[in-house]
């Protein structure tokens, strides 16, 4: 049997990989209060449940951003509304990228009905 060393760099990560994500299934009110307190402090919604039950957070900056699951139909209707192909993902990326940039930029009013009808 071949045993292969891993990498020094990957070393560190062992602790990560046998980590389990746990949802909680809780009121509105509940979910509301911890993004609201999220948002204040300006940490994620994880580290906000970690220190509301007093568990270790990690102090390394990190990268802020948006993340949303899309489907290849999310990404065939995201094409034709900006004119591309798609199987262009990263020019799709980038202009919905600009979208949001300018949604914040008019205070959070603009393009809150542009999707497919029923969501939100």
């Amino acid at each position: 049997m071949n045993v292969r060393v891993k990498p020094v760099r990957w070393q560190g990560s062992d602790e990560a990989i046998r980590a389990v994500q746990v949802a909680f299934d809780v009121e509105e009110a509940v979910l509301e209060a911890v993004r609201t307190a999220a948002f204040e402090q300006h940490v994620s919604t994880s580290d906000q449940i970690r220190q509301v039950l007093g568990l270790a957070t990690t102090s390394k900056p990190k990268r802020p951003r948006l993340t949303v699951s899309l489907s290849g139909a999310d990404y065939e209707f995201l094409a034709k509304r900006y004119g591309l192909a798609a199987d262009d993902r990263l020019a799709i990326k980038e202009r919905a990228t600009r979208d949001l940039i300018a949604f914040a930029s008019s205070g959070g009013k603009k393009g809150t009905g542009a999707g497919k009808p029923g969501r939100k």
